[in-house]
């Protein structure tokens, strides 16, 4: 039986959920972003029990088709931004349809739909808050993290940065308070 969980956007995430359920007396045979396959199928009262245990750590169960299907896109960019470096062979809507079995158009339309945004605004802000955080970090140049991310080059980088953020790379560097956001609030 396959669970779909909102709001699990890193490894840590899955190791939380994993455990949470695993204290419920769920065996699990996979947990990735989103998505847990359990051994067995569950009760309602378990589906209850286990959506009261991980609301409470920030989570929540997915059971419509558009919000599974508009989770699946932002796992799917969040996991392409912040864990593989961005290395997108191809461009992001064909990237989506293709690993969504969908047409872009309608992902899209339902992306923002049910958003208030697009997804090339969602995918923006993910890498901007990979900029920012390799920015944090500062072990890289704004050369570096441009290629890391895919940036034509830094001008661009730092356009879409300011755009976003109001502030350049470098003045954002210097702030003391280092104005990140959670992936889960984007």
């Amino acid at each position: 039986m396959k669970l779909y969980i909102k709001n699990m956007v890193c490894g840590r995430c899955k190791m939380v959920v994993k455990t949470e359920l695993e204290k419920l007396g769920l065996q699990t045979i996979s947990v990735e972003l989103g998505e847990v396959e359990l051994e067995n199928t569950i009760s309602e009262d378990q589906k209850k029990q286990i959506l009261n245990h991980l609301r409470i750590l920030g989570f929540d169960l997915i059971d419509d088709k558009k919000s599974k299907t508009i989770e699946k896109i932002k796992t799917l960019i969040i996991d392409l931004v912040h864990r593989k470096n961005n290395e997108l062979k191809t461009n992001l809507s064909d990237y989506l349809a293709e690993n969504l079995n969908q047409d872009y158009n309608s992902l899209s339309n339902l992306f923002s739909e049910v958003e208030n945004t697009t997804i090339e605004k969602y995918f923006i802000s993910q890498k901007i808050e990979k900029v920012k955080e390799l920015i944090i970090y500062n072990e890289l140049s704004l050369s570096e993290i441009a290629d890391i991310l895919n940036y034509s080059n830094v001008a661009h980088l730092s356009n879409q940065f300011k755009k976003v953020t109001g502030f350049t790379p470098t003045y954002f560097k210097q702030l003391k308070d280092k104005k990140r956001i959670q992936i889960e609030n984007l």
